[in-house]
């Protein structure tokens, strides 16, 4: 079977299965699982440019997903003035200081001969900075974090439209990347593994620590959002009348009921907001899967995959393997960053607690083998097939265990135990889907195409 068949046939099963959802939960339900689903293709399609085009195991997807979490509060939250205050010259100090170290120890290491007096300069300027920038640091966070904490307790952002995180996000991702990538990319490839989620988990420790950076544990709440509030559409003058018009007479004719309209009216605009997001999520996708196939199907992604596929051949063609590498890594990097903006923005919160590697590296990582490495089609249906399966494993579960009274009686020992396990089904699933994948179809439901030439 071709790829366009298949493509075909999964993405139909999936609507199909949305559909059922739709009428069956509610589409509300339907459109909150859509919405996840194109976030997380983005995700996917990041993580593949890197291990599908270049083979590169970034372990550390969690950290781009976060940066771009932040920068969505750093972009879209209003300045919290008092902080700024009293804690603003401290932190430009923090800042100097940093700076001002880094380049008397460029200097030092650069103007000085080899030998034990370089190495005990380069550590008195080190110390010396490190001291400078711990008493300003202090000073600044304290005072900071002390700024009505119940509700601040931070600098908070810029104030800016949060859709501007998106891009902004992929930029602190980027460059987060090109960190790592300085430090990590020489390694081995599940050195490299360990590295990039010894560096996340690094990077989440900090943004649950650093108060006055992102409110750490306490979350950011009540981010502005890029589509209309549920309360303000439920005021608008079209959308009353658009309501009116679908709900409003009963099947025998009559005026619908005041009850019946309000909460036709709270149920229409759920969907109506969700159905703005998935408008902006889709274009975002698009684009991104526009620009991602374009680069596979270019020079520069045929030499990727041919620096994946033999690195020793294509460094005796003069190919600078590390420095590929690190393009693509910052590439996927910066995708996964815009991901986490939309996430936070959809969410209208950010919080750091959330980040568990289970969540956003481990389930990107299914999506990526599920739907085929190296395919950007079978990254998205790999998105949408195990982010539905995750969110409708346990509602389905336990819905199948309720309704076993044919075959077991209420006061079963095996009923009462699946009961129990029900919400941990997706576990299961998840596990048995991959297996399933594995033993049957190892590229993927999507393989990837092979060129005719690199």
């Amino acid at each position: 079977m071709t790829n366009s068949k298949r493509a075909t046939i999964s993405f139909s099963i999936m609507a199909l299965m949305l559909m059922i959802v739709g009428f069956g939960q509610s589409w509300n339900v339907a459109l909150t699982i859509i919405n996840l689903c194109l976030i997380s293709a983005v995700m996917s399609m990041g993580l593949n440019m890197q291990w599908g085009y270049a083979g590169l195991f970034n372990a550390g997807v969690m950290a781009s997903t976060a940066i771009g979490g932040l920068t969505a509060v750093l972009i879209s939250y209003s300045p919290v003035t008092k902080a700024w205050s009293v804690g603003g010259t401290s932190l430009t100090a923090t800042l100097i200081s940093l700076l001002v170290t880094i380049i008397a120890g460029v200097l030092v290491w650069k103007k000085m001969p080899k030998g034990s007096k370089r190495s005990w300069s380069m550590t008195a300027v080190v110390l010396t900075g490190y001291g400078f920038m711990r008493f300003f640091y202090e000073q600044a966070t304290s005072a900071i974090e002390a700024v009505d904490p119940a509700k601040t307790g931070f600098l908070g952002g810029l104030g800016l439209p949060i859709l501007f995180s998106w891009l902004a996000g992929g930029l602190a991702a980027a460059g987060l990347a090109w960190l790592i990538g300085r430090i990590a990319l020489g390694l081995r490839s599940d050195y490299f593994a360990i590295a990039t989620l010894g560096i996340s988990e690094i990077m989440i420790s900090i943004l649950k620590n650093e108060d006055w950076l992102s409110r750490g544990v306490k979350n950011v709440t009540g981010l502005e959002r890029p589509v209309p509030y549920e309360v303000d559409l439920q005021q608008t003058e079209w959308f009353i009348n658009m309501v009116h018009w679908i709900y409003g007479t009963a099947e025998d004719g009559s005026p619908a009921s005041a009850a019946a309209l309000r909460e036709a009216m709270q149920l229409s605009a759920g969907v109506v907001v969700k159905l703005c997001y998935s408008a902006l999520f889709i274009v975002v996708v698009l684009i991104i899967l526009g620009l991602a196939t374009r680069a596979l199907n270019s020079p520069w992604g045929r030499m990727m995959r041919a620096i994946r596929d033999n690195e020793t051949a294509a460094s005796a063609m003069g190919k600078d393997i590390i420095s590929r590498h690190r393009q693509v890594f910052i590439i996927g990097s910066a995708v996964i960053g815009i991901s986490g903006a939309m996430l936070t923005t959809l969410d209208g919160q950010f919080t750091p607690g959330s980040y568990i590697p289970l969540r956003f590296t481990f389930l990107i990582w299914v999506m990526v083998i599920i739907g085929g490495s190296g395919n950007n089609l079978g990254a998205i249906i790999g998105a949408f097939i195990t982010w539905f399966v995750w969110i409708e494993a346990e509602p389905a579960s336990i819905w199948l265990v309720s309704n076993l009274d044919i075959f077991l009686a209420e006061t079963s020992p095996l009923r009462l135990h699946l009961q129990e396990v029900a919400p941990h089904m997706r576990m299961i699933l998840m596990g048995l889907i991959l297996v399933l994948v594995l033993r049957f179809s190892p590229k993927g439901i999507l393989p990837e195409k092979a060129p005719d030439h690199y």
